[in-house]
Parts: C-alpha cells; structure tokens; sequence
C-alpha cells in the first residue's frame, strides 16, 4: 500500500490569509493550461492517482487569517472517500474552538486525523491551552500531524517551530500518535532524536524531497539511527506530486555515484514508499484493493521511476 500522508488542496489564495510564501514560490498560483488552480481539487484528484490513499490536511490560523474550511474538505472528501482521507485542521491557540472542530471533524465530517502549526498559529507547543488539545486527540485515539520546521510566511514565529518543543508532548501523552510534517526541516536532527526516543512519534517527507542533499543527509541519519522505518510518504502537494516525489526519493542514492557516499539501503526507501501508514496511525480505512493504472495496466512504485 502507497498512502500520501501529507497534501493540501484548496480552491482560492484568500482561504490563505496571510500565509501566502514569498512570490518566487507561488507555484500555488500558477494556472494550467485549462485554467484550473494547480492547487484545486480536481488537480488533487489527479495528483493522487499514483497512490491507494491520500490524506487532504486542512489549515485554520486566527493569526494568519486563514482558514481551508473543514467543511469544503469533507464535501470533496466524500466524494472519493475510497481514495482520500483527511485530517482536520484545529487552531489550539483557541483551545474550546479547537476541541469543537475537533469533535466536529470526528463526527460530522468523518476525519481521521487533526493538523496544526505552532509556528502559524501563535502559540507556543506545549501551551496549556495546546495541551488540553492535544489531551482531547489522545482521548480520542486521533493521530495529530504537526507543521513543525520553518514556515515562509514573514508572520510565523519560529521560535514555536523546533521539532524538540514537542518533547514534552509525547513524554505526558505516550498514547497520542505525533507525524512530524517535512521531517522537521531544517532542524531534522531533532525530529530523528524524537523518532528514537518515542514509539508513537512519526516524520513524513514531503517538501524535504525537493531539496536532494538534505533529503539524503536527512535518510541516512535515519538509516543510521536505525528510525528509518518510522519516515512515511508524503508529496506535500500542490508543491510537488505524488508520482513526482516517488521518483525523487527511489533517485536519492543518484549523489553517492562517482564517490565514497554511503548509499542508503533500496529496501529501506522501499519501505518508506510502501509503508502502510494507516496502520501505524490506527487509522481504520477500506483502502482501494486494486493498484493504480497507468496506459490502462496496473502500477508499482518502481513503474513511476524512469
């Protein structure tokens, strides 16, 4: 199983506030040749065909004014509810609106997960107020995705983005399942201490797949810290696609040829494309049984590698 544990979709830039990156790295405002957003759902739709499920994160930020409505989400998630999953996006800087999106997305909406981002929302990880939150999606058997790592917008505070702020979460919370998003870029040593030290902390690896070297530096610290098999898949599209980041990550060992580089083990990337995330996540879900096609045959993930 191919599950993408980490893509965004949304029909219009003001849904962002004020979290817009700097205009170099608008790709999210590109159009296609059909004049459809790159960042909307029919663009999700397709970019999600290479894998048996993808998780849609909402984002909600009083801070930054932003808000890719649960709501939205659900409508579209229905619609593929074989394919696509999704993870509400709360704003613990507010904790009682937190916990009623919370208790919203299980119920009415059907997520399975929840999304924040410390470093967006303004507040400081292990609040009192964020605790209580994250007491309830422990409560609640919930896996909770974390943005941790720089955020572009100018308004983010990273001093709420270091990945070992979230420490102190899973030592009084063993129970909750943590992902790390992007592995905790740029302090992903800290990410790779946290999947040693805790058994229900996780990292996906979108968005680092489009910088190769640090990609690398990033698996063979894994690797070699033997936490490998805790790194899940993610694209992070509309940045990237899913087809797009299998290819990169199967070429990672491209920059050890010509030198003395250790290689990282081809099963141990394997296992990163094919782990069943779901099932590390307690995440119950009927998942597509039959693999993707491609020119009407069926694909595996070496297919999408030229």
């Amino acid at each position: 199983m191919i599950v993408d544990c980490y893509t965004h979709a949304w029909d219009s830039d003001s849904e962002l506030g004020l979290c817009l990156p700097p205009s170099g790295s608008r790709k999210s405002q590109q159009t296609s040749s059909e004049d459809q957003p790159n960042h909307g759902f029919a663009r999700h739709l397709a970019a999600s065909e290479p894998v048996d499920v993808t998780i849609l994160v909402g984002f909600k930020s009083s801070h930054l004014n932003a808000n890719i409505h649960n709501e939205k989400l659900a409508e579209y998630i229905s619609a593929h509810s074989d394919r696509i999953i999704g993870f509400a996006g709360i704003d613990p800087s507010d904790p009682k609106a937190a916990i009623e999106d919370m208790k919203r997305g299980r119920d009415e909406f059907g997520m399975k997960g929840f999304a924040i981002a410390p470093s967006a929302q303004d507040y400081h990880p292990t609040s009192s107020q964020a605790m209580r939150v994250y007491a309830e999606a422990e409560e609640m058997r919930m896996p909770l995705l974390v943005h941790s790592g720089v955020h572009l917008c100018s308004k983010a505070k990273l001093e709420y983005a270091r990945p070992f702020l979230l420490d102190e979460v899973a030592r009084e919370m063993p129970e909750l399942k943590i992902i790390i998003a992007h592995v905790g870029h740029p302090w992903t040593q800290e990410t790779i201490l946290l999947l040693a030290k805790h058994d229900n902390v996780f990292a996906e690896v979108s968005w680092l797949l489009r910088q190769p070297w640090q990609a690398y530096t990033t698996l063979l610290s894994a690797h070699q810290m033997g936490v490998i098999d805790k790194l899940l898949f993610g694209s992070g599209f509309p940045l990237a696609t899913a087809s797009e980041c299998i290819e990169e990550i199967y070429g990672i060992n491209h920059l050890c040829q010509g030198n003395n580089l250790p290689a990282i083990p081809r099963e141990q990337i394997r296992g990163i494309v094919e782990r069943d995330t779901l099932e590390l996540l307690g995440i119950d879900h009927a998942a597509r049984q039959t693999p993707p096609l491609r020119n009407g045959k069926p694909t595996t993930p070496a297919d999408l590698v030229h």
